[in-house]
């Protein structure tokens, strides 16, 4: 594979071994961490709820989080990966976008999804067969927000305006008329970290989204000018080596292997490897990382870079030393240069807090 260019970021679900009251506060200085370690972005996933696997409701509210989150950097680009827009009121949710792009000085960068789960939609209220209309027309509300234009014929403009977020829409995408339908709204890309329900590796079965996805831009004149961005999310651990990384993985890839497998989305009885593989994991000594990246068949076509630990959950200080591990052996070996050059070490206040 040759080295490229790319953005590096993380992809946080707010999960960790700690009380929720201390831990908005830990990820809060994991971010502020991350930029120092040079990391270009931190996104945050959105989980409504308790469901067994990402705690009760930490990510429920991403936006609050990351005005937090902006208020404690300087130059780190802030995610959201992803917003369930069919959820949401696409005027309100254009509204406190903007505030905080505004607060961080126009550094978020604004993931949504069509989502999914029949119980979270009945929660909300919103039948499920509505989903691909709502976010239809909740995309092309937000684009016309972000524009200057009036939010309908006659009516008011949104503020406070902020026209850059415009081209920093991203939605998450599941199969190539997704992707067609993101390069038709002028939207970049973001592939999830593993295509459930196929027996093909996830970067044979996404390759071809990718490519539709560059192909649909290049056909729609309202692109003209502007650079395609695919963001690839990718569950990254470097650690020790595979067997220290295997253990700090474990009890998450398990627990989440088992709720895969009694929704009939895995086959029973595979071992740890088989699920990590299912998961499409790339983990161990950061050699072995990086040789593992290198057959990545989405990674030359990616513009930005999400790494994530999700489904495994180690503790924070194991989390802020994997963080350490990709941004001074794997992503440079990749072809990404960190800025600053200078690596601290890691904060006080977090390895206080991971030990809570």
């Amino acid at each position: 594979m040759t080295a490229h260019r790319f953005r590096l970021g993380f992809l946080s679900h707010l999960e960790a071994h700690t009380d929720l009251p201390h831990l908005y506060r830990a990820f809060i200085d994991l971010f502020r961490y991350a930029e120092e370690l040079g990391f270009d972005s931190g996104w945050v996933a959105q989980h409504h709820f308790e469901d067994g696997r990402h705690g009760p409701g930490a990510g429920a509210s991403p936006l609050t989080f990351l005005t937090a989150v902006a208020e404690n950097t300087k130059r780190l680009r802030l995610g959201t990966a992803v917003v369930t827009l069919p959820l949401e009121s696409p005027i309100r949710l254009a509204e406190d976008a903007a505030t905080l792009d505004v607060i961080s000085g126009g550094r978020l960068e604004l993931g949504i999804s069509s989502g999914n789960g029949e119980k979270l939609f009945q929660t909300f209220g919103v039948p499920i067969e509505q989903r691909r209309e709502r976010t239809t027309e909740g995309v092309k509300l937000l684009y016309r927000a972000y524009a200057g234009e009036p939010l309908f014929d006659g009516g008011p403009i949104l503020q406070p305006q902020s026209p850059g977020l415009r081209d920093r829409i991203w939605q998450g995408i599941f199969s190539p008329e997704g992707a067609r339908y993101a390069a038709a709204a002028g939207s970049n890309l973001l592939l999830n970290r593993a295509a459930y329900g196929y027996s093909e590796r996830t970067d044979l079965v996404q390759r071809p989204w990718a490519d539709a996805y560059l192909e649909a831009w290049d056909e729609n004149p309202a692109n003209a000018g502007r650079r395609p961005r695919i963001g690839l999310s990718r569950l990254v651990y470097p650690a020790k080596d595979k067997d220290t990384a295997k253990a700090q993985l474990r009890d998450g890839i398990e627990k989440v292997a088992q709720k895969m497998v009694e929704g009939g989305r895995f086959p029973a009885g595979l071992s740890l490897d088989d699920y990590l593989a299912r998961f499409h994991a790339f983990y161990g000594s950061p050699d072995e990382v990086v040789d593992q990246l290198s057959d990545e068949q989405c990674l030359p076509l990616a513009t930005d870079i999400l790494c994530q630990v999700n489904p495994g959950v180690p503790d924070l200080d194991q989390l802020a030393r994997t963080l350490e591990l990709i941004a001074t052996k794997v992503a440079p070996a990749l072809g990404w240069k960190p800025e600053p050059a200078t690596i601290p070490n890691v904060p006080e206040t977090l390895l206080k807090r991971s030990a809570a």
